[in-house]
């Protein structure tokens, strides 16, 4: 024996299926917000995996200083130096265009049992994948584990909160 009718103006079932239909609608609300967060503690997870000062070999700046051996001694001027990162370490930060460029995004798919949330930050620079996998040439350079590792108890604690 049912004891109210479903979808009848103004009964107790359908005043419930709003109720729920609106906690949801709040929740998936939450879970993407969380996902930005999440995004944003990949990023500054990144900012500072790729900062600091690396121990590799020391280089010359490109362009820096003047264009002859001749013009720089007549001029005193020492060209700029800067190290590279040694293998194993995060790469060092030339230019910064590595460190500029990364885009996050939140991906979300609705589901059967709710919303899922994937936090993305992805590099825009083509040579990202070879500093971290390394080349025929060179030793990877491996920054992409060591931010998720950095980022992971913040992200944790985003998933965590309890949903208000």
């Amino acid at each position: 024996m049912k004891l109210w009718a479903e979808g009848e103006e103004g009964s107790i079932g359908a005043a419930i299926k709003i109720k729920v239909s609106e906690i949801k609608a709040d929740v998936n609300r939450q879970v993407r917000s969380r996902g930005v967060r999440a995004v944003n503690a990949l990023r500054n997870a990144e900012l500072k995996i790729m900062k600091g000062q690396r121990s590799g070999r020391k280089y010359r700046k490109p362009y820096t200083g003047s264009k002859t051996r001749e013009e720089r001694k007549k001029s005193g001027y020492k060209p700029r130096m800067y190290t590279a990162s040694a293998p194993g370490e995060a790469p060092a930060r030339r230019t910064g265009t590595l460190r500029l460029h990364w885009n996050g995004d939140v991906e979300t798919r609705d589901t059967s049992s709710g919303t899922e949330v994937i936090a993305v930050l992805e590099s825009g620079e083509k040579y990202a994948a070879m500093l971290e996998n390394g080349t025929s040439n060179m030793a990877p350079r491996p920054f992409m584990e060591k931010i998720k590792e950095e980022a992971a108890p913040e992200i944790r604690k985003i998933y965590s909160e309890p949903y208000t």
